[in-house]
Formats: structure tokens, sequence, C-alpha cells
């Protein structure tokens, strides 16, 4: 009984070893060749996909890069706009004070003129 269990102890220690050496030798190999290819392809599209969002960065970034000229464009154009137009109220300011300005001349004068008429006048 005793030898027989020996035996059968022995046959299951042989059995691991055939297992062990089975496993280290084809089923980790596959293992490990498998994750490489896995890791590979994985790292590839990491690559890609990297590089897809560096493209949209700089597409948005060149985006608004155009937004933001022309925002400024078109502050400089209101500026300029505002400078004229402030110019022009400056001329026809002064225009219409040279214009009052004669208008007042002439008044002086004429009244200037009816002073004189009625001193004739007056003098009687």
């Amino acid at each position: 009984w005793q030898e027989k269990r020996g035996l059968r102890e022995l046959r299951v220690l042989e059995n691991l070893k055939n297992t062990v050496f089975e496993t280290n030798e084809r089923v980790l190999p596959k293992c490990e060749q498998a994750m490489q290819d896995n890791l590979s392809e994985t790292f590839k599209r990491l690559q890609a996909a990297n590089a897809m969002i560096h493209r949209l960065q700089e597409r948005e970034f060149e985006a608004r890069k155009l937004q933001a000229d022309k925002v400024m464009a078109r502050e400089e154009k209101c500026i300029a706009h505002w400078e004229e137009f402030m110019k022009e109220q400056q001329n026809k300011r002064a225009e219409v004070d040279e214009e009052h300005r004669k208008a007042m001349e002439r008044l002086r004068e004429q009244y200037s003129e009816m002073e004189k008429e009625l001193a004739k006048y007056v003098s009687f």
C-alpha cells in the first residue's frame, strides 16, 4: 500500500513537472508574444490618436487666431471710423462757429447802421 502511494505521488509529481515544463516552454512564450503584439498595436494606435489630436489642436489654434485677427481688424476699423467721425464733427463745429461769428458781425454792422440812421432823426 505504501508503495502504491509512493508511485501515485511520483506520477503526480511527474505530471506537475510536465505541466510546468509545458507552461514554461510553450504557454508562456505564446502569452508573451501575444502581449508583445497587442502592446505594439496599442502603441501604434495611441501614436496615431496623438497625431490626430495634435492636428486638431493646431487647426483649432489657427481658427482662434484667425477669429482674433478678424475681431482686431473690426476694432481697428471701428476706431478709424470713430476718429474720422470726430474730425468731421470738429470741422462742422468750426464751420458753424465761423457762420455764427459772421452773422454776429453782420448784425453788429446792421445795428450800427440803424443807430446812425436813428441818430439823424433824433437831432430834429
